[in-house]
């Protein structure tokens, strides 16, 4: 039941009460007609009850002192009529009225029983001499008391029920100005959660929820504000750790390169000078020779994790390719298509550096781990954005962690270029989707 109370809107939530109020007047008003209605008609007609022993007491008196008492008692009898409440009976004879008449034709039956009409009367012997003659009988008819009371129920049940519709109404479009700006208000929070700042929750309704839609605004311009300051901080963040990985790498290229390069020319030198032709496997100048090889391999591995030096140069549309290419080596058996839009060469240095990190991250991870057989990598231009998606027929990413380290580096990068990152699964592919607003990132 406690429940069902929560789960009620507003509006029900205040009608309920108020038909029950209703119900509950129409009960009590019953009741209340049911208890004082009996006493209200003996009180009421207590008086005629009195004047008919009297009238019974000044007959029995005149036919006493009458010569001729049966003429004066039919004189009597012919003068009261039979349709009075005050009747004579004749000794032996049944009574014109036993109780009390039929209700008025307009009052409903219900009505009668719920009231409980009495049913009184008296009877006042009336004698001559010792003989028993008749009786001066009261039945007294209610109906009119009935309808007087039908009446006084209609007009208390009336009132009443519209008292209580008025004011139901009146609650009805109170809660409706109420509700319209609370569900602008509730509207404005969910904007706010999903990171709008923007609009303006409408300022409306009494002055409690004016007030709480006020704050609200003032919250949204504080959040705003931060959230531009935190992804202002995390711009730069992205930016320092950019350029210590290509300063990084810029010496591991310089220095480390060389070396190595040194290394294995010097190994070839020694071998060719004392033995002829190639060395042997197992040798060790052919152990040296393959762990200068191996140096320069992971050197170079190292480089295209710390920084991907050539950007610069070639842009980043070839600089893509050449990814892929890569990839197309190590995976011989995926297929591999691109719709690559040559607009990205127009990218600033951050932006550029973000796109190149978003395919580079997905196109590891579909190699590493997604089991896929295709895999595809598209970029468009659309609505002041550039969105790249990575899409695969693999397994997907498990549910309960669906961004690892790298993802989530990268929605961090992401984030601080105003950016969004989404994973999604359509059609049993897997889509990694990134979309980079372009103002202020693409070159002049």
């Amino acid at each position: 039941m406690f429940n069902i109370w929560n789960n009620l809107s507003l509006r029900a939530r205040l009608l309920l009460p108020m038909a029950a109020m209703v119900v509950g007047a129409l009960l009590l008003g019953g009741l209340a007609v049911r208890t004082v209605s009996p006493e209200q008609f003996e009180n009421e007609n207590a008086d005629s009850a009195r004047s008919a022993r009297l009238v019974a007491n000044a007959l029995n008196a005149a036919l006493a002192a009458a010569g001729e008492p049966q003429q004066i008692l039919d004189a009597f009898a012919g003068g009261l009529g039979s349709d009075e409440a005050i009747a004579f009976v004749p000794a032996g004879s049944r009574p014109h009225r036993t109780g009390t008449l039929p209700p008025h034709g307009s009052i409903p039956a219900w009505f009668a029983t719920l009231v409980q009409v009495p049913q009184f009367g008296s009877a006042s012997p009336i004698r001559i001499g010792t003989a028993h003659v008749g009786d001066i009988v009261f039945v007294p008819d209610l109906s009119a008391d009935l309808f007087e009371k039908w009446l006084g129920f209609l007009v208390i049940v009336a009132s009443s029920s519209a008292l209580m519709l008025l004011a139901a109404l009146t609650a009805y479009f109170t809660t409706g100005t109420a509700l319209r700006p609370l569900e602008q208000l509730g509207a404005g929070l969910t904007r706010m959660q999903d990171g709008n700042y923007d609009a303006i929750i409408p300022q409306a309704g009494p002055p409690e929820i004016r007030k709480s839609c006020a704050e609200a605004n003032q919250l949204a311009a504080t959040l705003k504000r931060l959230s531009q300051d935190n992804r202002d901080l995390l711009r730069k963040i992205v930016a320092v750790q950019d350029d210590e990985r290509r300063e990084l790498a810029r010496e591991l290229h310089d220095e480390m390169g060389p070396l190595l390069f040194a290394i294995r020319a010097n190994a070839t030198a020694l071998f060719e000078a004392g033995a002829e032709g190639p060395p042997e496997p197992g040798s060790p100048a052919h152990g040296v020779l393959s762990a200068a090889e191996a140096l320069q391999r992971v050197n170079r591995r190292v480089l295209e994790g710390l920084s991907p030096l050539y950007i610069a140069e070639l842009g980043l549309l070839e600089s893509v390719q050449a990814l892929l290419r890569d990839a197309r080596s190590q995976a011989p058996g995926l297929r591999l298509s691109s719709r690559l839009d040559p607009r990205l060469d127009g990218l600033d240095g951050l932006m550029s550096q973000t796109a190149y990190r978003f395919v580079q991250e997905g196109v590891t991870n579909v190699l590493r781990h997604a089991r896929a057989t295709t895999m595809e990598i598209s970029t468009a231009f659309e609505a002041g954005q550039v969105r790249i998606e990575i899409t695969d027929d693999g397994v997907g990413l498990p549910e309960d962690k669906p961004f690892g380290r790298g993802l989530t580096g990268m929605h961090e990068r992401v984030r601080a270029l105003d950016g969004t990152l989404e994973l999604v699964r359509e059609q049993r592919q897997t889509v990694v989707r990134c979309r980079l607003p372009l103002d202020q990132h693409t070159k002049d």
